[in-house]
């Protein structure tokens, strides 16, 4: 039996999320806070205190990557091999159709927090959580955004616990899922540009996206500490 109800869980973060609120809720590569709304967006930005560089990301999942992301084969190969082959987390960076329902769902204060030159960064394969929220959210068409549940520079946090007042105060619905499976690790998740393979962060299970990308690629990635 479960210690947790990931479905329950999940319809409960997304009627916040739905509602205008702001969710914490688990990824595999550490806990989030996520909106639905520029408002909710705006008020995890600001409360984190983050740099005006730094992107929203949008939460994503198979169906929503190949609607959204605008991929060459290759890419779409790539995608699939870290993702499904190999079962891992990805912070895939894509160009991607502006045009869709999810994109043009965002406002005009939004779309430039949320991409850039054309791509979107799209979490994948973050969890079983992350798996039925972005179920939820491909099926009622609310584009989920968001980052790390923490403030700027505080460190990705694996466990409520860790995570800082002034996160958890604006938080409409908290998902406590315990301590994340990648938290040996200490960072959120490697971001791939999969048309470029530039790396644009070295995070999590870097070295095995740099192996699948060596192996069935014969592309090779820089070392993580020259990356």
């Amino acid at each position: 039996m479960s210690q947790f109800d990931v479905q329950a869980d999940a319809q409960r973060a997304f009627a916040a999320l739905k509602a205008g609120g702001i969710v914490v809720v688990p990824h595999n590569i550490g806990y989030a806070a996520l909106g639905g709304s520029t408002e909710a967006l705006l008020k995890i930005f600001n409360t984190k205190k983050r740099a005006s560089s730094k992107l929203n990301a949008m939460i994503g999942n198979q169906a929503i990557h190949e609607e959204v992301h605008c991929c060459s084969a290759r890419g779409r190969e790539i995608v699939d091999a870290i993702t499904q082959d190999y079962n891992l987390p990805l912070g895939c960076v894509a160009p991607a159709n502006m045009d869709h329902p999810l994109i043009t769902a965002l406002d005009n204060v939004m779309v430039p927090r949320s991409s850039r030159d054309g791509t979107i960064v799209m979490l994948m394969n973050a969890g079983a959580h992350h798996a039925a929220l972005t179920a939820l959210s491909h099926q009622h068409m609310l584009p989920l955004f968001g980052s790390s549940a923490n403030m700027s520079m505080g460190g990705t946090k694996f466990c409520v616990e860790d995570i800082e007042p002034e996160i958890i105060a604006i938080a409409d619905e908290i998902v406590d899922h315990g301590l994340q499976p990648f938290h040996p690790y200490r960072q959120s998740s490697t971001l791939l540009n999969v048309e470029t393979l530039e790396i644009l962060r070295v995070g999590s299970c870097y070295e095995d996206i740099a192996y699948i990308l060596k192996r069935h690629f014969r592309h090779e990635l820089p070392g993580r500490e020259a990356a």
